[in-house]
């Protein structure tokens, strides 16, 4: 991204003692990488929420019909593919959208899966980014390889 600008804006749904300074840090890398790597020349404004199962379960069903915990939801404010310009904020950056990280399932799929925590995180902002950023392995086999290729690539480029 050559307008290294990045907003974030922070919250939590309850107290949680992974909510620290070196967690928003790492989101904060995995935003940036993302959009270096779909190599986007604006400045961006993101919101991300940390939140547990009970909290994700129920903006699953209400958004998604799923009565089910997920580990990351994604709300994006624009869909790239209009021929719509997205409006630009008065610094010329431009809100992408809300993400939402479940951590209590985070710390569940690291530890199936054998990944730190940290990395996990990581892993589901990418993931959250690019649907910002308009991906959607939901709608064909080509999109989802595509969103996967990306994610593989960004992640590998993080350190933890």
């Amino acid at each position: 991204m050559n307008n290294n600008k990045l907003f974030i804006s922070f919250a939590a749904t309850k107290k949680m003692p992974e909510c620290n300074y070196e967690l928003k840090s790492i989101v904060r890398r995995a935003i940036l990488a993302t959009l270096e790597y779909e190599d986007l020349i604006f400045g961006a404004e993101v919101s991300v929420t940390f939140c547990d199962n009970e909290y994700i379960r129920k903006l699953n069903g209400d958004f998604r019909n799923k009565d089910s915990a997920t580990d990351v939801l994604s709300f994006p404010m624009y869909d790239f593919d209009d021929e719509i310009e997205p409006e630009t904020n008065p610094d010329g950056s431009i809100s992408l959208g809300d993400i939402v990280v479940s951590l209590e399932r985070a710390a569940e799929q690291a530890k199936e899966i054998g990944n730190s925590f940290e990395r996990e995180v990581a892993f589901l902002v990418i993931h959250s980014t690019l649907h910002l950023l308009g991906y959607d392995h939901e709608r064909s086999k080509d999109d989802e390889e595509a969103q996967c290729l990306a994610q593989r690539e960004i992640i590998e480029k993080l350190t933890f």
